[in-house]
């Protein structure tokens, strides 16, 4: 299997003329698995309340090892630890109104309703007691950023994004055996190429705006988080 370039690499070089078409595709993929227009501002949302907690966003695509360092930084730096991921397969397992869809959407490998993914998020952080989050998995596209600014508002204080080539994450999801009903081989590949298109955007949005940290994810789960460290230590007292 062919090595491809970083995303954040393909996209800083802003001089190679791929970058046009990757984003093109990116956006034509977006529009073809869009399941849901973006919202109109909420009322009363979580800025609205005395509390505003903290929220850092985790990227990286499937077996980058963004679970395993997110609970690693979640204990050492006092985080709750959301997986995006974990939200819904719970809905799934639990039979709520979402489940039957949500089902459907990520064995198919593609991405679940925005708008349902950032309400599971609300209702999460605001049930929660503490206020410092780390959420895995998310945003997945620019849809879900949207529905999240006008859903929850918060602006997040960190995007880290674990890079990794594809080889080595195609090879991590089928090793990894956890059971999950989207670790297959075809349902990991549709998932690749729908991490590229959606998520190059977001990367590209967070960059410009100084909040993203790309991590490169190859090497051990210590040496991987031992590259993460220094943010955190520089922001946050454990």
């Amino acid at each position: 299997m062919l090595r491809r370039p970083s995303l954040l690499s393909t996209f800083l070089s802003a001089a190679k003329p791929s970058l046009l078409n990757q984003v093109a595709y990116g956006l034509s993929f977006l529009e073809a698995f869009s399941t849901t227009t973006f919202l109109k501002p909420a009322e009363g949302g979580i800025l609205s309340k005395a509390r505003t907690p903290s929220i850092n966003f985790v990227l990286g695509g499937p077996g980058v090892g963004k679970g395993t360092q997110c609970a690693r930084i979640a204990e050492r730096y006092g985080f709750t630890h959301l997986s995006v991921g974990d939200l819904l397969r719970n809905e799934i397992s639990s039979n709520t109104e979402y489940g039957e869809m949500i089902l459907e959407t990520i064995t198919k490998g593609k991405i679940v309703s925005s708008e349902v993914t950032v309400k599971l998020l609300k209702r999460t952080i605001e049930s929660n007691e503490t206020d410092r989050f780390l959420i895995d998995g998310f945003p997945r596209s620019e849809e879900n950023r949207v529905a999240y600014e006008q859903i929850i508002g918060i602006e997040p204080g960190v995007v880290l994004f674990f890079d990794c080539d594809e080889e080595e994450m195609v090879k991590r999801v089928l090793h990894r055996n956890q059971g999950r009903i989207d670790d297959n081989i075809d349902t990991t590949m549709e998932r690749l190429k729908v991490f590229e298109a959606y998520t190059l955007p977001v990367i590209k949005y967070y960059t410009e705006k100084g909040k993203l940290y790309k991590i490169n994810a190859i090497g051990t789960e210590d040496e991987i988080f031992e590259r993460v460290r220094p943010i955190f230590s520089s922001l946050h007292t454990p």
